[in-house]
Order: structure tokens, then sequence, then C-alpha cells
């Protein structure tokens, strides 16, 4: 867990699983000064270090607001160094569940091929602070880093991404999401749109994961009025 940013671009191995991938990004988070890190790559959450990173990720998703979504210049860092100070007017209700969680402060950077933006790579800390500006730095290059490794490796078919932790594919942990979004939409007679909102809803109001509440639509087991 000491290995400097640099050290650690060089450990990841080209054929890699889940858990691998997991204590790969909780050595880049504690690199960079950061209590945990997410990346989401063409709206897919496909790499995080622990439940509250993958949980601020989940919540941006459910809410359509937060730092990941917002509209930013593809060669600039969103910074967000308290985040009680962020007016509660811009996303209130993800800050509002952020500060739940107990978060101090947001940093985002965005994840590119090219000049073409594919993603999002968020890391949060506990307390409230800027970053440094080598740490700035140094998430650029894990960022670029892990969006060449993601999309190298990004599933050729929706069977290569059942069954997370398979060596040599990211998982997308939303495939199951896409997936109770369609049955819910033949179930309801509803647009994919309307469904995806029904389960946004629905997990929102039920404080637990988006993935939790797919999987309770592919078992048939919420209320009637989603059946």
């Amino acid at each position: 867990m000491g290995s400097t940013v640099r050290e650690l671009l060089g450990t990841l191995p080209l054929e890699v699983d889940e858990e691998r991938r997991r204590e790969w990004a909780v050595a880049c988070a504690f690199a960079l000064g950061l209590g945990g890190i997410a990346v989401t790559v063409r709206q897919e959450l496909v790499w995080f270090s622990d439940e509250t990173s993958e949980r601020l990720e989940d919540l941006q998703f459910i809410l359509g607001e937060g730092p990941g979504l917002s509209s930013q210049d593809p060669a600039e860092v969103r910074e967000i160094p308290d985040l009680s100070r962020l007016l509660s007017e811009r996303w209130p209700q993800f800050t509002r569940e952020a500060e739940v969680l107990g978060i101090g402060a947001l940093f985002v950077w965005p994840v590119h091929i090219g000049v073409v933006p594919v993603g999002t790579l968020t890391g949060y800390r506990r307390s409230p602070g800027p970053l440094t500006p080598r740490q700035r730095a140094e998430g650029w290059l894990v960022a670029d880093a892990l969006a060449e490794h993601v999309l190298a490796r990004w599933p050729a078919n929706s069977a290569d991404a059942d069954g997370p932790g398979h060596a040599g594919t990211v998982d997308l942990h939303r495939a199951e999401v896409h997936q109770a979004t369609g049955v819910l939409s033949g179930r309801l007679g509803v647009s994919l749109p309307e469904a995806l909102d029904r389960l946004r809803a629905r997990a929102y109001a039920s404080g637990r994961s988006l993935t939790d509440t797919a999987h309770d639509v592919l078992r048939r087991e919420l209320p009637e009025d989603y059946q």
C-alpha cells in the first residue's frame, strides 16, 4: 500500500480478475490521498475500490445528478474540496445523500480516449481539502491508464458480461440493470426510459442499490405494481 502511483501503473497484469482490480484500485486511491475511487465508462460502472465509491456512482445514476454527470472540459478536473459548502440548489439530492455517507470532498477526472470523453474517474475523501498539484497530475495518469485497460477489455457481447470476476474482461456492473429495465418495460407495457425511471425511483425510495433492485425485478420480488 506504500507504492507510488507511477509504480502502481506498471503492476496491473493484462489478465486480471475482479478481486485483483479492487486491490489495485484501493492501492491507487491510497497513493492519491483519497478514500476511494470509481470508474464509469459509457455509463457503465466498471471499476471501484470500495462500497462507498460504488454507492456514490450508483446515486448519480439513480438521481441523474452529481459532479460526474455535469458537463465539463475534458481537460479539466472537477474539484469539490468541501462538499458542505456546495450550493444545495446545484445537486440537492445527491449532496444530501453524499453527506449522509460522510463525504467531505469529491474529485472527478474525465476519462478520455484522445480528445473524446468516454467516462469519469471519481475519488472521494472523508475530510475536506483540495488536491495537491501532484495528486491532480497523478490522477490523470490513473484515468488514462484505466481508460486504455478498460476499453481494451470491454466485453465483446452481453454473454461476456455475465458472471463478474472473469480474468481478461472488465465487469459491467450495470448489466443486470439493463436486463431488468427491459423486463420491467415488458411487464408494465411502458417505454424503456420510463421503466428505467421507475427502477431508479424504487431503488432510491428503498435505500437499496440499483443492482439489488434490478435483482428483485429479475426474481419477481417487487410489489405487484412492478410485476
